[in-house]
């Protein structure tokens, strides 16, 4: 049997989505740099990385020995996995996809390799026996590394127990999003927490207000040593507690310009 490599437990890693943003050329990457060296320049900033041209494409195992070259030890990259996987309602081409997708190239990354995003459209509802056959398709070991997995469900459905004892029996995260256009709520269900913070703003240097960084690097402790903040949705009222949870917390879209110093002030708060 093979011995599963455990993640390390309690830490909190912050990062942004992706790393090439011509606007960032202006707001966070130095005039001299060049953009075959963004890569390392924003992974020597940020602790973590959600890459969303996977969600489009799936790329070369060359690739992702790349990137893990171009990052320093203990960084890790957030991978969306393809939309053609999650858009799908044929378990049978589901599994296909995701046996494509996981094992295709992922392993190069090594230790690289962080969570794996599930992102559902915002018409997928949510239908008990329909879903429980896509968390069974999801391995969690690749080459003597746990896999872990998030689910971003954007449809109400999902904010049921159902769903949630669904997703605790297979160990899957659920996506803690601060949108106000898709579902929002903080229930646990895995061994880790995702959160995807999307309401940057371009009048703000940091995106975010101090007092609501301030806020998030409460939650993001409390998260890390096992507890659930009090001021979040929830769909159920018992929460589960546990010794200590690792945590990944992106900054993402709206004010996408902001997203670098966001993370990166949010990273100084939770380490001061």
């Amino acid at each position: 049997m093979t011995n599963v490599a455990a993640p390390k437990k309690g830490s909190i890693r912050v990062g942004i989505g992706g790393w090439k943003f011509a606007p960032w050329r202006d707001t966070f990457y130095p005039k001299d740099l060049t953009q075959t060296n963004e890569l390392r320049y924003a992974s020597e900033r940020m602790t973590a990385i959600e890459v969303n041209s996977t969600f489009y494409s799936m790329q070369r195992p060359a690739t992702y020995a790349k990137w893990r070259s171009e990052t320093p030890d203990g960084f890790v990259f957030s991978l969306k996995a393809p939309r053609f996987i999650t858009q799908t309602r044929d378990a049978t081409k589901a599994k296909r996809g995701i046996g494509a997708f996981l094992f295709g190239g992922l392993a190069e990354l090594g230790d690289r390799l962080g969570p794996i995003s599930w992102q559902f459209p915002p018409n997928r509802k949510f239908h008990r026996d329909e879903f429980a056959a896509f968390l069974e398709s999801l391995p969690h070991e690749l080459n003597g590394y746990a896999l872990r997995h998030a689910l971003e469900v954007r449809h109400e459905s999902f904010m049921c127990t159902e769903y949630v004892k669904l997703a605790r029996e297979h160990r899957c995260s659920t996506v803690y999003t601060d949108s106000t256009e898709h579902p929002s709520f903080a229930d646990i269900t895995g061994d880790f927490v995702y959160a995807r913070l999307m309401r940057s703003k371009s009048s703000l240097k940091t995106g975010y207000a101090p007092r609501d960084l301030d806020a998030w690097a409460i939650r993001a402790q409390e998260w890390a040593r096992g507890d659930s903040p009090k001021d979040l949705n929830y769909v159920e009222k018992k929460r589960p507690s546990a010794k200590s949870r690792d945590v990944f917390i992106y900054f993402i879209g709206a004010a996408k310009e902001r997203n670098p110093a966001a993370a990166m002030r949010l990273r100084e708060k939770i380490e001061s």
